[in-house]
């Protein structure tokens, strides 16, 4: 079998029929769908019920609810094919997935990775009670290296992973928009996924340890965010509650307040130099870098309304003196200037998901990321009948 798409859920069944239907609403054949029932007590069962003619679609169902990185590795233990894609159960496959990467994996000789961009969508009440649905395009602003369909060499790949420890990611960590091959992922050392995020941990290994990755910037899913989804903890300051959700813990020595973004990079870049140390050995955890990025989330989280002007004070009591030389050095960097300054110029009518989420646009008449992923693909149709004219 050529593609299995892993698709772990727990109690997502709003969501769940739409992301089902965009991927066996494709008449590709040569793939299977699992999904793993993560003890679910909602309409899941009648859903994957309403799909159980396909004869691609593979249910296992756990008895008692498990972290997200268990029933991750439940459905990956479940699958057969030889390249996996993880999905969320609030994600949307756009039409034409396989055929393309089908024809990607034969032009460079099945690479073990294939890397791509996507949309991101923001479904109604995923940030507080605003109803509108918002989305972004692109889901990620790769840099000028990323121009143009590429092989990716490994020594670039080690400087994708180094940028990492400086909390400088060049490259998505979502699962959804890097297709793996079974053997790579196999060789991932102490299993594929990993806590505190499974996807970052992995996708930073393959960087480390794959033949073979492929870039192309093609955008060809839609990236979804609601109201179950780790996204929407991490948007809506409820980072406690997103920990829980996820069955993960982001405490470590020296840790500060601020984003469980943050913290939890910080986890996972520990965990990669404790299984890599031949490869980063060299490679240190930039305490510079991860302070700063922590005082911007601060900022963020002001500005948002989400932080009280007296806890914002009260965080930077928390700095040591070593921290706060760290900050001075700030003063140099063009990139957090830029940073304070976008921060800051946002009005303040601005839409709290707008403030919090740089670039979304507001959709009307969308409710779903199923209407978004049709009003997607109209457009992009429009555009190819504009350009074959």
């Amino acid at each position: 079998m050529k593609f299995s798409v892993l698709l772990p859920t727990r109690n997502g069944g709003e969501y769940l029929k739409n992301c089902i239907t965009s991927i066996l609403g494709e008449s590709y054949q040569d793939m299977e769908l699992v999904v793993s029932d993560n003890a679910n007590t909602d309409g899941t069962q009648e859903i994957l019920k309403s799909f159980s003619s396909d004869r691609r679609l593979k249910v296992v169902r756990l008895t008692n609810p498990v972290p997200v990185t268990e029933n991750w590795n439940n459905a990956l233990l479940a699958s057969k094919g030889d390249y996996i894609l993880m999905m969320g159960d609030d994600d949307s496959l756009l039409p034409g997935y396989f055929n393309r990467m089908e024809e990607i994996l034969k032009k460079y000789n099945n690479p073990d990775c294939v890397t791509y961009n996507a949309y991101s969508y923001m479904a109604p009440y995923s940030i507080g009670q605003d109803k509108q649905s918002y989305y972004k395009d692109p889901f990620y602003s790769f840099g000028v290296e990323f121009g143009v369909e590429k092989l990716i060499p490994k020594d670039e790949r080690f400087l994708i992973v180094r940028d990492m420890f400086r909390f400088h990611n060049r490259i998505p960590l979502n699962m959804q928009t890097t297709l793996m091959s079974r053997v790579a992922m196999n060789q991932i050392r102490g299993g594929a996924f990993q806590p505190p995020f499974p996807d970052h941990y992995a996708i930073n290994s393959l960087l480390l340890m794959a033949k073979s990755w492929v870039f192309i910037p093609e955008k060809l899913l839609v990236v979804g965010v609601s109201s179950k989804s780790f996204g929407h903890f991490a948007y809506d300051n409820k980072q406690e509650e997103g920990k829980k959700y996820l069955g993960i813990n982001s405490d470590f020595k020296g840790q500060l307040p601020g984003s469980d973004m943050n913290n939890c990079m910080y986890m996972w870049l520990l965990l990669l130099k404790a299984n890599y140390p031949e490869l980063l050995k060299k490679v240190k955890i930039s305490r510079c870098r991860y302070v700063r990025h922590q005082v911007y989330a601060w900022f963020m989280q002001y500005r948002a309304g989400v932080l009280p002007l007296r806890d914002l004070m009260m965080r930077f009591l928390r700095l040591n003196i070593f921290d706060w030389f760290y900050l001075w050095f700030t003063i140099f960097d063009q990139r957090s200037w830029e940073r304070c300054f976008a921060i800051f110029t946002r009005g303040r009518k601005t839409a709290q998901i707008q403030k919090l989420w740089t670039g979304a646009v507001c959709l009307e008449n969308v409710s779903n990321i199923n209407e978004f992923a049709g009003w997607i693909s109209k457009q992009n149709n429009q555009q190819n009948a504009k350009g074959v004219k």
